[in-house]
């Protein structure tokens, strides 16, 4: 062997290794902007396979996108509506029926706190996280990089992406901006930012490992259409990154982490996040509807298979696509001419090998969007334009809409839906939304518990909708008194307050 050739291969066998460190330093010296660098990489490479100049590709440059997305990824805290268990009666409780003190979370006792991530998406205070993160809370409080604290307004949630939408009162706030997920690359590297275990702001590294992954964590969400089709990745996610930021090289946010593969509960290899061109419809959906739009082709699919193809006996050649089970009547599917046993191959021009790319590029778009739709049948090719529509088989947009509050001492009510009262077993009541005085707080009123009596001096008093609560409550000013109800779930709670 050459010396030359000894040079080139010990460089080669050491770049793999030392490319972090030699970007790194690359930005010390002089900034570069991030950009894509696969030609440049490709040529560096076959340059040095030459034995001509080897060069650093510009755009491996960790610390620069780092540098632009840390300051806008926050730490989501959670606190539960309620937690922890204590037992203790008087005479009056046994009387009047009032659950133990405590129960679930009763005065004194310490609310259970999750801990996530969450992404600035304006610099007006729109934050984006994962719907698990703030799933059930009372309270969302934000920190910041550099520790400034906000409490969080949930906006909207959508649990078949496991994605929700936060807003804190702020301006000029620094945030990611949104980058195309569609052009991300198998290989490509990217970041991922958030807070595992805590540890504000960690940055890790790693490469797109697949596309439009499916890996069922999402099962059982509203009316079974829960959409996964995650980026994968290598770059060390752990608990508490749920939420956070997956980047490219140029600090654009391609995707948010959400959940990882792993048999022990930490970082075992590979980790999972929506990708942005999914994040950003949800998100839009939310902010102007303020629930998700979606969009329904109407039949039921499948991935093809070698196991489909020989079980259904299809005699012509197809290795990838969508089988159709079965098309819903009045869809948009069945509108537009597609059949049981129909493959699709392609959506608006873009090739589809399985269910989860199906999905994502339907879910979109929303009701009266049309979608091109490429399809083989008996072996032949055809094409067909499908309207979507929504649950309710229209092409209407559905706003969410917002229910009539009612205030007392910094207290905001609103009724319950027939929905809720069914559920529960219950004639009446009403939920406290917002919590907005510390003597409230204090006492143990929390978000989302419904209140169904009032217990004073005098009396009980049943609680029917919100603008009985407002009347009764009126009516006690001065009194001590003890409030019961419930939470969402059934857990039974009271607290005890002084009326101003």
């Amino acid at each position: 062997m050459s010396k030359k050739q000894f040079f080139l291969g010990m460089l080669l066998a050491s770049l793999i290794g030392g490319i972090v460190a030699l970007a790194g330093v690359s930005f010390l010296i002089q900034p570069q902007e991030a950009t894509s660098f696969d030609e440049k990489q490709q040529t560096s490479f076959v340059n040095l396979l030459n034995g001509e100049n080897f060069t650093i590709p510009d755009g491996i440059n960790f610390v620069a996108s780092a540098g632009i997305v840390t300051p806008a990824v926050v730490h989501v805290k959670s606190t539960i509506s309620y937690g922890g268990t204590r037992s203790q009666r008087d005479p009056i409780q046994e009387f009047f029926g009032i659950p133990p003190r405590g129960r679930q979370g009763g005065p004194g006792m310490q609310a259970p706190v999750s801990s996530g991530s969450g992404v600035i998406i304006s610099e007006d205070g729109y934050i984006v996280t994962n719907n698990h993160v703030v799933d059930g809370a009372s309270q969302i409080d934000i920190s910041l990089e550099n520790n400034k604290r906000y409490v969080a307004k949930v906006i909207g949630t959508d649990p078949t992406t496991d994605l929700a939408l936060l807003k804190i009162e702020a301006k000029g706030l620094p945030f990611v901006k949104f980058g195309d997920s569609d052009q991300t690359k198998i290989g490509e590297w990217v970041l991922a930012v958030g807070n595992p275990f805590d540890l504000n702001s960690t940055v890790t590294a790693g490469i797109i490992s697949a596309k439009a992954r499916n890996i069922g964590i999402l099962r059982d969400v509203e009316n079974n259409l829960q959409i996964e089709s995650f980026i994968q990745t290598d770059a060390v996610v752990n608990p508490g990154n749920s939420g956070g930021a997956l980047v490219n090289l140029a600090g654009e946010l391609i995707g948010i982490n959400t959940a990882i593969a792993s048999n022990t509960g930490t970082f075992a290899g590979y980790s999972f996040a929506v990708p942005s061109s999914l994040v950003k419809k949800v998100m839009d959906d939310l902010m102007r509807y303020g629930t998700v739009q979606r969009g329904l082709l109407g039949v039921s699919i499948q991935d093809v298979s070698p196991e489909l193809s020989d079980r259904l006996n299809i005699k012509f050649p197809v290795e990838q696509g969508v089988y159709i089970g079965g098309v819903n009547e009045g869809s948009g599917g069945k509108e537009a001419g597609l059949k049981a046993g129909d493959i699709i191959i392609s959506i608006d021009g873009r090739s589809v090998t399985n269910v989860a790319m199906l999905q994502e590029m339907v879910a979109r778009k929303r009701p009266g969007d049309k979608v091109e739709v490429e399809y083989i049948r008996d072996g032949k090719t055809f094409k067909t334009n499908a309207t979507l529509k929504n649950f309710e088989g229209d092409t209407n947009i559905v706003k969410k809409v917002i229910p009539k509050t009612y205030e007392f001492e910094g207290l905001i009510f609103e009724n319950l839906s027939t929905e809720q009262k069914e559920r529960l077993g219950i004639s009446g009541g009403a939920l406290i939304n917002t919590v907005g005085a510390p003597k409230w707080r204090s006492a143990g009123a929390r978000p989302g518990f419904i209140v169904t009596s009032i217990i004073a001096e005098n009396g009980r008093y049943k609680v029917t909708d919100a603008e009985s609560i407002i009347s009764t409550l009126s009516k006690l000013s001065g009194e001590e008194i003890v409030v019961l109800g419930m939470f969402n779930d059934g857990t039974e709670y009271y607290f005890e307050v002084e009326l101003e």
